[in-house]
């Protein structure tokens, strides 16, 4: 197969949100960063880091051609497999707010659960592939698929991480109908999932907290709806232009966490209506890129890996965007590209190089 040029509108489209959200990070966490660090740059200089790491991880999968990380699937997943069970493990997995998601010393931390995420689309495209028309019989084609998918959303509801659950859920649902799952079995997975994923909700008090809180979050605004509340608050003073960059009021300890869960809060305050559509068209853009290099891709693999690495980022960005308009409960969902933390940017980069080396094969320009 000849290799041309990468798609730019992707290049440019994600280059551009990354450096946007580089202004963003700083805008959203100086003052934390100075009452915590005494240093207002100090997300900033970390993220700086993260972006150039990431960007260094593109070039090269971007130039590294695809189908030869077919023969890397076995190490993939025992390496995510591995990091799964190691994040479990007092003394190696960091404890934060009552959840073990990170493996890491100081500030050089990992996340398993967003490596897992790659993992699972490369080894959904590989195993899809391989199968062929055999996706189509349930115990023999769906269901090895369905249990190993079983076994990274158990690892990781161990931590606790339900939003990344659902995430490697739904992204692996899709990439089994775009491998030729039948329609029946889909509608049957969609709604055990569905299911479950009210099940898991109901779980846990803090959790059925949360979806009360969406449901009327001024019946305790103080508590369960604050999170709500202020993010509301913050867009609904941006109005159509903002009020300006670096003046968001909300960013004073009012929101949580607003360099990551929330950034879109600070951004639709600061540059109001407007800087919010931009965002918002600009992933769209690269949504429609994804997927159209996807169609085009010459082999079933290529397909299913745009596929599914389109699907993932569309749904982090659907629902964060979701959570901190009030349309669905709080959950925590970073905004990719554009939210604070380096496991999360760095290999969503990796990603993106990946579909833009399936992009120099598509067949059509």
């Amino acid at each position: 197969m000849s290799r041309r040029p990468p798609d730019f509108a992707i290049l440019f489209t994600v280059l551009i949100l990354v450096c946007f959200g580089m202004i963003m990070v700083f805008s959203s966490s100086s003052v934390r960063a100075y009452y915590f660090y005494n240093d207002s740059f100090y997300f900033f200089k970390r993220q700086l880091l993260w972006s150039l790491l990431g960007f260094v991880a593109m070039v090269f999968f971007m130039n590294y051609d695809y189908w030869k990380i077919k023969k890397h699937e076995k190490l993939i997943v025992f390496i995510m497999f591995l990091l799964l069970v190691l994040v479990l493990i007092p003394g190696i997995g960091k404890k934060v707010n009552e959840a073990r998601r990170w493996i890491g010393i100081g500030a050089l931390t990992l996340q398993p659960s967003e490596v897992a995420k790659l993992g699972m689309i490369i080894y959904l495209s590989c195993g899809l592939e391989r199968k062929g028309d055999k996706v189509q019989s349930f115990f023999k084609g769906l269901l090895p698929f369905l249990l190993v998918m079983g076994a990274v959303c158990a690892l990781i509801l161990k931590e606790p991480h339900l939003s990344a659950t659902v995430l490697i859920g739904m992204t692996t649902l899709v990439m089994l109908f775009v491998g030729g799952a039948k329609m029946a079995h889909m509608i049957g997975l969609g709604a055990a999932g569905s299911a479950l994923a009210v099940m898991l909700a109901l779980s846990k008090p803090y959790r059925l907290k949360r979806i009360l809180s969406f449901i009327d979050p001024w019946k305790n605004p103080s508590e369960e709806g604050y999170h709500i509340i202020q993010s509301l608050y913050a867009l609904g003073s941006g109005g159509l232009i903002g009020v300006g960059i670096g003046q968001s009021r909300q960013k004073f300890f009012y929101l949580p966490e607003p360099q990551t869960d929330f950034i879109f809060s600070v951004i639709g305050e600061e540059l109001g209506f407007i800087g919010a559509a931009f965002v918002i068209i600009a992933f769209m853009f690269f949504i429609w890129r994804g997927y159209r290099t996807a169609m085009a891709a010459p082999d079933m693999f290529g397909k299913l890996l745009a596929t599914g690495i389109t699907t993932l980022i569309a749904l982090q960005f659907l629902i964060n965007v979701a959570v901190v308009t009030a349309s669905v409960p709080v959950t925590g969902m970073p905004l990719p590209f554009i939210s604070y933390g380096g496991s999360s940017l760095t290999i969503t980069m990796c990603q993106i190089g990946i579909l833009l080396n399936i992009s120099r094969y598509a067949e059509v320009a």
